[in-house]
């Protein structure tokens, strides 16, 4: 686990969150107010307006009567006000002389001032890191938890007497074994790392090389339109999408078969019909009509094809299969990923390579019907996506640019299966197609569970309790994935009073030789106020990806208002910490997503534009976004590059 902030703080909360303060209740009216008091001048005024009237209001007979004084005693002057001294004022050029100087600020107003932006409680876990475990690491057969919240007891519990007060919920449970023999990991200060194996293998011992790479391949007539190349001679060639991505599957079975000799491949193409080629020694299998239509039927097809064969027996017949492609008809996209799902589901950890050039326009997932798009089609997707997950397949997702395959509905099979979506062109498809292919499935029916004490609770959550579970399906490497937490208001002054708060990660997987592992990492953090916190208490690779992921799914859910606010929060935090210190240039590389996002996030505003292809790959990207160190990052490797022109995040609707 690693933490955006060296501590926990306990009594951040946006200007939303957090109770709010009471409204002041307005004061009771009396039938009459009273009367407004006079200001200074006006009382002098005043006064001097009696003074006078005193005078002239005595009569001529008391005047009259008035007894003479005595020769020898003065003769009484009339009371003068003493003269007002003026001294001279120093005048600003900024402030009037007249003006009364400015109140201080109130201590509210500069706990506002001072509050941080954006939520730094945050925690990232490099999923692809922690999954693959090494073979002499030692394991236990089962963890003792916690008979409330299901926290596991570690070597940084305390328990007495056979008794385990939960330092995450308090629950008092009974433990009959020794905490030195349920926890066999590693143990330093406030660290600790255990594994627990689960289960015995329960299937046949799964090799890398037993997987299986089903490249699934667009062949509709909009394949035929060309795109000007420079040639080797120099000269300007013109090369059709579907060549490329010929040429760019024959350079990927090379590679693959001086790789990966014994690695499963096959081929599925789709037009008005899906054709099954396997791995090409067989006879092809196609499906059209009534049959696009039918999930069952498509996805029973799928699985009963065999692959009996490995790369380097079949190389040849492949390469044969993919040169003698031509372009024809329609789009039946949904069915022909159904029938490449399906045959790689019989090889837990396979990876389904979808490239195509437009939106799926027959059969399931089809995208033009008339006036709108079926509804259920972003239920086939999802439905598909599902089955993927379950039976270890990852799906990647490549579309040519300047098309429009509704790119935010066909993506979600990557973006759930743990695949990559691209944009690519002629000159790029043959390194994206390898790239893709390169990426092998570390762990599968991955679930991480992350425990923290009671008064804690996850912002942008479904769930509100001290313990949030999160389904991530397969895992390969450089995968990330960012949890935010924050301390209930009522548990502020409590939490501030100790040192420090545990924190427990359980990660459950299925390693590639089918073992039931899980891995529970505790940790204990140390706690503090936003007032003690500086610039360098700072991890901005945490704090930028969990920023990106964020906004990411918020836009993705609709929920681009919220998106909004986060990014602003973001963009804030980042103006603040560089007042205090100079921004690196990994951290101005976060800044730019950031602004990306912002930018389709705007358009999608101002306009009610639904997303492009291109503002969708941005978003499945980032929603997949690692730290900028990490190499493995399919995300990270390209928003590095120049983002695309503002006109090409919004596609009108139609």
């Amino acid at each position: 686990m690693e933490f955006a902030c060296s501590h926990v703080v306990c009594n951040w909360r946006s200007e939303e969150a957090g109770p709010r303060p009471p409204p002041v209740p307005p004061p009771r009216l009396s039938p009459q107010p009273p009367p407004i008091p006079p200001r200074v001048g006006e009382m002098e005024a005043e006064n001097r307006l009696k003074a006078n009237v005193s005078v002239a209001s005595l009569s001529v007979s008391q005047l009259v009567n008035i007894s003479p004084a005595p020769l020898s005693a003065p003769v009484p002057s009339p009371r003068l006000r003493p003269p007002l001294i003026r001294f001279p004022t120093l005048k600003s050029k900024h402030t009037p002389a007249s003006l009364p100087p400015p109140l201080p600020p109130r201590v509210g107003e500069m706990e506002a001032e001072n509050r941080l932006k954006a939520n730094i409680n945050v925690v990232s876990l490099r999923v692809g890191q922690l999954v693959n475990i090494s073979p002499d690491q030692e394991t236990s057969q089962s963890p003792v938890v916690c008979g409330r919240c299901s926290a596991a007891l570690s070597c940084l519990s305390s328990p007495q007497r056979n008794m385990w007060a939960c330092e995450f919920c308090g629950c008092a449970n009974s433990v009959h074994v020794d905490v030195k023999g349920a926890c066999t990991g590693r143990c330093t200060g406030d660290h600790s790392d255990d594994l627990y194996l689960l289960s015995e293998i329960n299937d046949d011992y799964q090799n890398l090389e037993d997987s299986l790479v089903v490249f699934c391949v667009d062949i509709s007539g909009s394949m035929s339109v060309t795109t000007e190349v420079p040639s080797s001679s120099g000269r300007l060639a013109y090369v059709s999408r579907l060549e490329g991505i010929q040429d760019a599957l024959q350079r990927a079975l090379s590679s693959m078969l001086q790789d990966s000799p014994h690695r499963r491949v096959a081929l599925v193409t789709f037009s008005d019909e899906v054709v099954i080629y396997g791995d090409g020694t067989s006879s092809p299998v196609t499906l059209r009509d009534w049959a696009l239509v039918d999930y069952d039927h498509i996805w029973g097809q799928g699985v009963a094809y065999s692959i009996p064969h490995c790369i380097a027996e079949t190389f040849q017949q492949l390469i044969q299969r993919v040169k003698d492609l031509t372009e024809h008809g329609a789009t039946c996209l949904g069915p022909a990923v159904l029938a490449s799902v399906a045959m790689a589901s019989r090889y837990p950890g396979s990876k389904v390579i979808l490239c195509t050039d437009g939106r799926a326009n027959i059969g399931l997932g089809e995208m033009e019907q008339t006036p709108s798009p079926s509804l259920l089609t972003p239920h086939f997707y999802r439905q598909l996506a599902q089955q993927a997950v379950d039976s270890g397949v990852i799906i990647s997702v490549m579309s040519f640019e300047g098309t429009d395959c509704r790119l935010a509905d066909v993506g979600r099979l990557a973006d759930t299966t743990g695949g990559r979506v691209n944009i690519v062109s002629i000159g790029t498809i043959a390194t994206e197609i390898h790239s893709a292919s390169m990426d092998n499935v570390l762990a599968t029916g991955v679930t991480a569970t992350l425990v923290a004490c009671d008064g804690i609770f996850f912002p942008h959550e479904d769930e509100t309790d001290h313990k949030l579970v999160r389904e991530i399906g397969n895992v390969t490497s450089g995968l990330e994935s960012t949890f935010e937490f924050a301390v209930k208001p009522e548990f502020m002054e409590d939490f501030l009073q100790k040192d420090k708060l545990p924190f427990q990660l359980q990660l459950s997987f299925k390693t590639r030789d089918q073992h039931r592992v899980t891995r529970i990492i505790t940790e204990r953090r140390p706690v503090t106020s936003c007032s003690r916190i500086g610039a360098g208490s700072f991890n901005m690779a945490v704090l930028g990806v969990h920023g990106a992921q964020l906004c990411a799914s918020l836009t993705m859910e609709g929920r681009v208002q919220d998106a909004q606010k986060q990014l602003k929060a973001q963009q804030d935090l980042l103006t603040q910490i560089s007042e205090q210190r100079p921004i690196e240039t990994e951290e101005r590389i976060y800044g730019n997503w950031m602004d990306t996002m912002t930018t389709i996030c705007d358009d999608i505003t101002a306009e009610s534009h639904m997303l492009s292809d291109e503002a969708a790959e941005v978003m499945y990207q980032m929603r997949r976004a690692t730290s900028v160190g990490n190499q493995n990052s399919n995300a990270t490797q390209n928003q590095q590059k120049p983002a695309k022109k503002k006109k090409t995040f919004i596609m009108k609707r139609k």
